[in-house]
């Protein structure tokens, strides 16, 4: 006897989102974020333009936090763009190691503040087209000073910026300057910076690379790839960072309505090796800017290498 053919109509495809669709659940997903991180701001310690745009160098290939527990020998030493380019190569060299690549950084931030000393009268430029002509400041650098420093609107599309709109469908686009334009075509000017700052946020927070926590994510319901990471409520809680997870956050100096912890201070060993770094470059300005580094530098003179930093 034949089983009896199912009497259910089969389930029609999920119909394409359209564009239109697709904007309207972008802006939503802007809107949910503005109420979860009301508190989203750059995760840099700065205090004026130039700061920004050398810590914003610097923050290649490595972490904010990094950057945050570098950069208050650095600016110590070297206050201004006169004062950066006059530096001693290996003395800036030594300073600015736990960030990593320290030599090619280092070649950046003599080249640019030249730059700005030659040819913007010492000032940081506050126009795109002149950013990018600075050595190491590429689009993406030039939108951060720009959004942060200057106020002029600007989408900043770093590695967590892409993964997370490409997850969330508004683009497939890999090319960082293509992903700017398309999603500069969804939201106004008036919300690109603050857009920037809370995808990511997010994307540092919940929608990590490797395993997002999915089941933790307070816009599930707005994401078409929900499931590529940890469903289960209390496993995914565990992979929440910094303040949503109830750790410190990247910036040794937050703003004051962040309502994590402040950042750690550079470890005893990193410490004691900057400081020594800080002493040289001083000695070496009080010799007269640009002089030679007497037997190699600071490393030269016994400076320790911080454990596990190497030759970029």
């Amino acid at each position: 006897m034949k089983a009896a053919a199912s009497t259910s109509a089969p389930r029609k495809p999920a119909k394409p989102e359209s564009h239109l669709a697709m904007v309207r659940r972008a802006r939503r997903i802007n809107r949910e974020l503005a109420e979860v991180y009301p508190y989203a701001h750059p995760e840099l310690d700065f205090r004026n333009p130039f700061e920004l745009l050398v810590a914003t160098v610097l923050s290649a290939q490595t972490t904010d936090l990094r950057v945050n527990q570098t950069t208050p020998a650095l600016f110590a030493a070297y206050p201004t763009p006169e004062d950066m380019a006059a530096a001693v190569p290996e003395d800036m060299e030594e300073l600015i190691r736990p960030t990593g690549f320290f030599r090619a950084k280092t070649r950046s931030l003599l080249g640019l503040s030249a730059a700005i000393r030659d040819d913007f009268g010492g000032e940081v430029p506050g126009r795109l087209e002149d950013l990018v002509t600075l050595p190491g400041v590429g689009r993406k650098t030039a939108n951060v000073v720009l959004g942060n420093a200057f106020g002029v609107p600007g989408i900043t599309v770093d590695t967590h910026f892409g993964r997370l709109v490409r997850r969330w469908k508004w683009t497939d686009e890999e090319d960082p300057v293509k992903v700017e334009a398309v999603v500069a075509g969804i939201f106004p000017k008036s919300e690109w910076t603050m857009l920037s700052h809370r995808v990511v946020f997010h994307g540092r927070r919940i929608c990590h690379s490797r395993k997002p926590a999915c089941g933790a994510c307070p816009i599930a319901p707005l994401c078409p790839s929900y499931g590529e990471g940890e469903t289960d409520p209390e496993k995914a809680r565990k992979l929440l960072k910094y303040e949503k997870g109830g750790q410190p956050g990247q910036r040794l100096s937050p703003p004051p309505d962040y309502p994590g912890a402040p950042a750690p201070s550079l470890g005893a060993r990193e410490a004691a090796a900057q400081e020594a770094a800080l002493a040289a470059a001083r000695e070496d300005g009080a010799g007269g800017a640009g002089s030679a580094a007497p037997s190699g530098g600071a490393a030269g003179r016994g400076v320790a290498p911080p454990p596990g930093a190497g030759a970029a």
